[in-house]
């Protein structure tokens, strides 16, 4: 059915209203509508953000819940913006500040990007190698190694396409969390209490869990991946064009970015959602409030849960590494690259972007190194240590990198016609600013306090 005379002419005139794609789209299937929003919203359930939420389930059981809730909708704004950017103005975050931005504002971002990242990046492959050693024996570092150099080769040799089509299937290991919830004995009346009924506590405990949870959660380098990704799909695609330059394809694109994007950041929601379920009705009502790692929930999981719910826990560590390790570092050597102005993108030959495939390759190594006795002696840094002040610095970039992302939203140098979003979009995007802005506030009050 094609579209009344007055929608094509509020699409023509660029308003953000939920046009319909494309007759082209339709013939689309699901899987084919969904991609970086997709991988964004799955690589955000990565091994650091279960060890999170599986903190959140064992220290609080299911009062933590409406944080989830809460966060959905703030997410999918900031990560909808972020898309409409890349798709609109065919660059990324990046790229965008240093076109648009003193070189003062965007160097220090991207440095920091880079950091909290290799240091995620490190964290991440740790958990992996500890989660194989559980599964199979053996030793951890081997394990992480390996998982670090197949995702390097990957990342290097493996087309664009090859790469995102590989990250989508991965996503299909999520599930086990939500099976894993089913293995043990729930209260869903409670669950679903805690959802619905926001549960308070005075402790600053409770209140470093809050601002933990929305850090993994609303996290900057998913803003700079999911911008990259939309200018991939320009680039990869010789019939797609930045939409500033063919505003044509913007109800297909927009409605795609839009439903893309909603269904990522579900996902990842009802994932951390089910994760939390299964550590308050595991380990919280047995006494188990302290988790540092997800391989150390999943271990904690084995003689509770029992071995079904031990071994889907472990598999999904390992998978949702291999999904968000690529995703991590990837965002940084995007970020570095549009900021440095180096030819950029998983599709390019190793030789024609050679400091984009560096940064990759440096990022997923240090991160690496972080796991090594060696080093950890040098820097007094454990990975828990380091992932701490990676959320850190996450906790510090977010919020100047989250308001630059809404006035780039707003502005027409950047998007052309298309400046003017919705209102609820736009009101979604500044209140999800506001309350990563109160985090960064709790997390220092809660810094200092325990200090």
């Amino acid at each position: 059915m094609s579209t009344s005379h007055d929608e094509a002419n509020a699409c023509k005139s660029h308003v953000d209203i939920p046009c319909a794609p494309a007759r082209s789209s339709s013939k689309q299937n699901l899987l084919a509508r969904l991609g970086p929003g997709l991988i964004t919203g799955g690589s955000d359930d990565d091994p650091s953000g279960i060890a999170t939420y599986s903190q959140a389930g064992a220290a609080f059981g299911y009062g933590m819940l409406w944080t989830i809730l809460l966060s959905l909708p703030l997410m999918v704004a900031i990560q909808e913006i972020s898309a409409r950017i890349g798709r609109i103005s065919g660059h990324g975050i990046a790229g965008n500040i240093r076109r648009n931005y003193p070189a003062w504002l965007l160097y220090p971002i991207v440095v920091l990007l880079m950091i909290a990242n290799t240091i995620n990046v490190g964290a991440d492959i740790g958990a992996m190698g500890d989660a194989a050693k559980l599964l199979v024996g053996g030793n951890a570092l081997i394990y992480s190694a390996l998982f670090a150099v197949l995702i390097v080769l990957v990342e290097i040799f493996g087309s664009y396409q090859r790469c995102c089509t590989i990250l989508k299937y991965l996503c299909l290991v999520l599930l086990s969390y939500i099976l894993t919830s089913f293995f043990t004995h729930v209260s869903w009346s409670k669950a679903l209490h805690s959802l619905f009924i926001p549960h308070l506590e005075k402790s600053s405990n409770y209140w470093a869990t809050f601002v933990a949870v929305f850090g993994t959660t609303i996290s900057p380098y998913l803003f700079f991946w999911q911008a990259a990704q939309e200018t991939e799909e320009i680039h990869t695609h010789d019939e797609q064009h930045a939409l500033k330059k063919a505003p044509e394809q913007a109800p297909e694109q927009l409605s795609r970015i839009r439903f893309d994007t909603i269904v990522g950041m579900s996902v990842s929601n009802v994932v951390a959602f089910f994760i939390i379920v299964a550590a308050a009705a595991t380990l919280h009502v047995r006494g188990v409030t302290q988790v540092d790692t997800s391989a150390q929930a999943a271990d904690a999981l084995r003689p509770i849960a029992g071995k079904a719910a031990f071994i889907l826990f472990a598999v999904g560590i390992i998978g949702t590494g291999l999904l968000a390790v690529p995703v991590l570092a990837g965002s940084a050597a995007y970020a570095m690259g549009e900021a440095f102005h180096w030819p950029t993108g998983m599709d390019r030959k190793p030789l024609e972007a050679k400091g984009f495939y560096a940064v990759l390759s440096l990022s997923t190594l240090l991160g690496l190194a972080i796991n090594f006795p060696a080093v950890q002696h040098v820097t007094h840094l454990s990975p828990i240590q380091a992932l701490f002040w990676s959320a850190v610095i996450n906790g510090v970039t977010a919020v100047p990198i989250m308001v630059i992302i809404m006035l780039m939203a707003g502005s027409k140098k950047v998007m052309g016609e298309f400046e003017r979003t919705s209102k609820p979009l736009q009101a979604l995007g500044w209140l999800a600013t506001l309350v990563m802005a109160a985090a960064a506030v709790l997390m220092f009050v809660t810094i200092k306090s325990s200090s």
